[in-house]
């Protein structure tokens, strides 16, 4: 099944993204291969499967190479099904990626930010992104928009502008990293968000999209929500938990979301110790809540965190030894009161045990 034509599609901000992107490898060609496609550390759907489909418009259409690399590793049981499922080609980055591609695209992420692995030193070629900046990324192409709700949907139109036959895997890739950073379209702010998603959708493995949403569980995990269940706080509609070493980091988000689910809160804050670093994320049900700049304001360095919309991540690098079990409290207790102060939330405010069933409740 084929991609609608240029002439068919409005001139929604997603299809003047994707024509823009068309536009712009159309003009380059062959002169930027091989192009080396870079997404942020720890990868979500919507960061797979964009750089996906830019690898598959890059070939088919304009005979130009790639490679998907990334860092760190793919820990979410969905990403990992999704990766699996649908035979995603991404790698980890070697060195020699660095050395041997002159061209790279980032991917859900920017040249400014900390959470990429390319060196802060190299000119990056392409910028696809939906992050809000702290610095106008530095790139001869650039595509940063910040309503679009994922960065699949300015591919998925690209695709869908293309005229390419659309793969069922692609597709699947494409809706499900739609749904993923949309939370199921709750998210999606404009119209043509939803629009594309249904364009897609028709051309998905449906099996697959299923087996991807819904995965078998691995006993870590349990015991990550268990742990994070036993030692959550909660205040004013504000849930804690400090998750201590985890398997992946995506576990932190992971309980993240989970928590935000429990009735009467409205915000959920989330830690958790990986090798060197301390990652954090914060997830907000309220609409009128900036959550990455809230997450921003309580990092030191402001560059380490991000995110769009409700939704923030970030991490930073913990010092002292290994084991030092004093240094881990200090960074956890520090962003604590550092979000109860950004959210004016009085610091002689006190906490309750909100799944402790050993008798009274209070913390």
């Amino acid at each position: 099944m084929t991609g609608k034509s240029h002439a068919r599609m409005p001139l929604h901000p997603a299809a003047q993204n994707g024509r823009k992107l068309l536009r712009y490898l159309e003009k380059k060609g062959k002169s930027i291969s091989p192009l080396l496609i870079v997404t942020h550390d720890y990868p979500d759907p919507d960061a797979i499967a964009t750089a996906y489909a830019l690898q598959y418009i890059a070939k088919k259409k304009f005979g130009i190479r790639s490679r998907i690399v990334y860092k760190g590793t793919v820990g979410r049981v969905e990403n990992r099904a999704m990766v699996n499922l649908l035979r995603i080609p991404i790698h980890k980055i070697r060195p020699s990626d660095i050395r041997k591609y002159d061209h790279a695209a980032l991917i859900d992420t920017q040249p400014d930010f900390e959470n990429n692995p390319y060196p802060r030193n190299r000119k990056v070629t392409m910028v696809i992104d939906q992050h809000p900046y702290v610095k106008k990324p530095l790139a001869d192409f650039v595509i940063v928009d910040t309503e679009c709700g994922a960065t699949s949907v300015i591919l998925a139109q690209a695709l869908l502008l293309s005229g390419l036959e659309i793969p069922r895997k692609l597709a699947t890739a494409l809706a499900y990293g739609i749904l993923s950073d949309t939370l199921n379209l709750y998210r999606a702010k404009r119209a043509d968000i939803i629009e594309t998603y249904l364009s897609i959708l028709p051309l998905c493995d449906m099996r697959a999209l299923i087996k991807i949403q819904h995965p078998p569980k691995t006993k870590k995990f349990f015991s990550t929500l268990s742990k994070g269940l036993g030692v959550a706080k909660a205040l004013r509609g504000l849930i804690i938990s400090h998750l201590g070493e985890v398997e992946h980091p995506d576990l932190v988000s992971e309980i993240a979301d989970f928590l935000l689910t429990y009735e009467g809160m409205e915000r959920s804050f989330c830690t958790g110790r990986y090798e060197d670093k301390l990652h954090v994320s914060l997830r907000s049900n309220r609409p009128t809540d900036n959550t990455p700049e809230i997450l921003r304001d309580i990092f030191d360095d402001r560059k380490e965190a991000g995110g769009h919309d409700m939704v923030a991540g970030g991490a930073f690098t913990v010092t002292g030894k290994e084991k030092d079990e004093n240094r881990w409290q200090e960074a956890e207790s520090a962003l604590v009161q550092r979000l109860l102060r950004r959210l004016r939330i009085p610091a002689k405010a006190e906490f309750y045990s909100p799944f402790w069933t050993g008798g009274a409740s209070r913390a």
